[in-house]
């Protein structure tokens, strides 16, 4: 159970909620020991968008809200919710895995005063900030703060929310006695939030790693350039300059296309595929075959779909397509980069137009994936012995003779490979004849 989680959520709905968790949640002896005693004044929520008296739709959801919150608490504050290792709290932006996004208030009409009030209830200590500097003074510098470096992303850079860095909390610089006069109005600084006054709205920021948590601590502090801007950041001065729609922005992100993208996101918050997290109770057992998850049902779906994709593609072969055949192969094997019917039915292809390398290439990974696979392995023989044909022709005997041996050591039977092999030692003892007479 996360004690701060559940305060925030009693902050932010109050004492009805707090009511209800009683109700609902009385047997459950880990939230007798969370939830504060009877008679407890919960502080007043600050930067919660509270719903305007008159709007009864609004109140009628957030009375739902709560009923949903009090049933499922003992899931929604469940212990198996959590990852095995902690998430790390740096923004992490990678736009080759995910799409990374502006702030979601650039694309909204957020009121600039609840955004304020918004941005003062989350900012903690410990959270890096990065600002420019306004002023320079004997006792400290102050910076208006641009964005957000850790935790959460935030559009603040209109806010004119600003911060004091004293000068206890500026390292000396080597070739400057004074702290300060290492700085210049303009400069940008990364900072770590050192203190936070909530109720008069001020901060004060240190450029010591140790006021950063310590999964942060290697994050380097002080002088920046616009280059070490955040990617959220850039990305949000682009859409201000262009205008673009969120759905814009998301799909030109290269990350968004990136076919692994929900694994990868779910990988980050320590969701599991094969045991995921659900708030139906019927699926909270843990019993369920492994065939009924998300990622064996993905595999056969593809199986399926590109089984459809081969058939095509002999259709076409059978009547002489073989461009639309090969197509509907290569499809097939975007799809499922194993499906031994592909390779064969490929590899059959590549034969017939003479390619026989590459045909040899995908016998082999069909039979890779399906030793038992009878046509696999009869047509890597067959292939093998005409390949070692062609060098022959090319004078090539020992590179012949390989293909012979690797075609009678899949299948000690095969009648073609065997009279090619003593063929061919017959004709390569009478060279030898020859060379030494």
């Amino acid at each position: 159970m996360d004690r701060e989680l559940l305060r925030q959520v009693l902050n932010y709905h109050g004492p009805e909620l707090l009511s209800l968790l009683r109700a609902e949640q009385h047997d459950n002896p880990d939230f007798r020991g969370l939830l504060p005693p009877p008679g407890t004044v919960l502080e007043p929520p600050r930067g919660a968008l509270q719903p305007p008296a008159a709007c009864k739709e609004r109140t009628s959801l957030d009375t739902e809200i709560k009923r949903f919150i009090a049933k499922k608490a003992d899931l929604l504050f469940a212990h198996s919710w959590r990852p095995n290792g902690p998430l790390s709290e740096t923004i992490e932006e990678n736009e080759d895995y995910y799409a990374v996004m502006p702030p979601l208030e650039r694309f909204m009409e957020v009121p600039r005063e609840e955004r304020r009030e918004l941005f003062f209830q989350d900012i903690d200590c410990g959270d890096i900030v990065i600002g420019k500097i306004t002023s320079i003074r004997e006792f400290g510098f102050f910076m208006v703060l641009i964005c957000l470096g850790s935790r959460f992303i935030r559009e603040i850079s209109d806010l004119e929310i600003t911060a004091l860095c004293p000068l206890r909390d500026v390292p000396s610089q080597s070739n400057h006695g004074d702290p300060l006069s290492y700085y210049q109005t303009g400069d940008l600084i990364r900072a770590a939030v050192k203190d936070v006054d909530r109720y008069h709205e001020k901060l004060t920021v240190s450029l010591y790693s140790s006021a950063l948590p310590p999964h942060l601590c290697s994050t380097k502090l002080g002088v920046i350039t616009s280059d070490d801007f955040p990617l959220h950041y850039k990305r949000s001065m682009e859409v201000a300059n262009t205008a673009e729609t969120f759905e814009e922005v998301l799909h030109r992100s290269p990350g968004f296309g990136n076919p692994s993208l929900v694994e990868y996101l779910a990988e980050k918050l320590g969701i599991s595929e094969s045991n995921p997290p659900s708030l139906l109770r019927s699926l909270q057992i843990k019993n369920f075959n492994e065939e009924d998850f998300a990622p064996a049902l993905r595999k056969k779906q593809s199986e399926s779909w590109a089984l459809k994709c081969v058939k095509a593609g002999v259709d076409y072969f059978k009547v002489g397509r073989h461009v639309e055949a090969m197509n509907e192969y290569n499809k097939a094997l975007e799809i499922d980069p194993q499906n031994v019917e592909a390779l064969v039915a490929r590899g059959a292809l590549y034969a017939t137009k003479g390619s026989l390398n590459k045909a040899i290439g995908d016998f082999e990974i069909a039979l890779e994936n399906c030793p038992t696979h009878r046509n696999a392995r009869k047509y890597l023989c067959q292939t093998l012995v005409e390949r070692g044909g062609q060098l022959e022709e090319e004078d090539k005997l020992v590179n012949a003779e390989s293909y012979y041996k690797k075609a009678l050591s899949l299948d000690e039977t095969f009648q073609e490979a065997e009279e090619a092999l003593t063929k061919l030692r017959k004709h390569m003892q009478v060279i030898l004849y020859f060379l030494f007479i």
